[in-house]
C-alpha cells in the first residue's frame, strides 16, 4: 500500500511517499519516513483527523505530523478584536 507522510512549516515542508505492507501502523510509517524534525511532532493526524500511533493505515492515507502551536489561537483572536493585530 502507498501512504504519504508530511511535516510542514509556514515556509517549507517535507514529504515522503512510502510503499508499506498491509496492516502497517501510523508509528511504523513515521519511523520509516525518517523526516527531520519528526521527533518534535506533538501529535499525528490521518487526513486531518487525530490519529493514535497504533492506528492501522489504509492505502492512500496521508499522515500529517503536527507541530506545537507557536501562539494561542484564542489569545490571537482577542488581540485582533481589540484592534491590536
Amino acid at each position: 500500500m502507498r501512504v504519504d507522510v508530511v511535516l510542514a512549516w509556514p515556509d517549507r515542508y517535507q514529504h515522503r511517499q512510502l510503499e508499506l505492507a498491509e496492516g502497517c501502523t501510523v508509528a511504523e510509517a513515521v519511523a520509516q519516513a525518517a523526516l527531520d524534525g519528526a521527533a518534535d511532532a506533538v501529535a499525528m493526524a490521518v487526513h486531518g483527523v487525530l490519529a493514535q500511533p497504533q492506528q492501522r493505515l489504509l492505502d492512500g492515507d496521508r499522515i500529517e505530523l503536527l507541530r506545537p502551536l507557536l501562539a494561542d489561537p484564542k489569545e490571537n483572536r482577542r488581540r485582533r478584536a481589540r484592534g491590536g493585530d
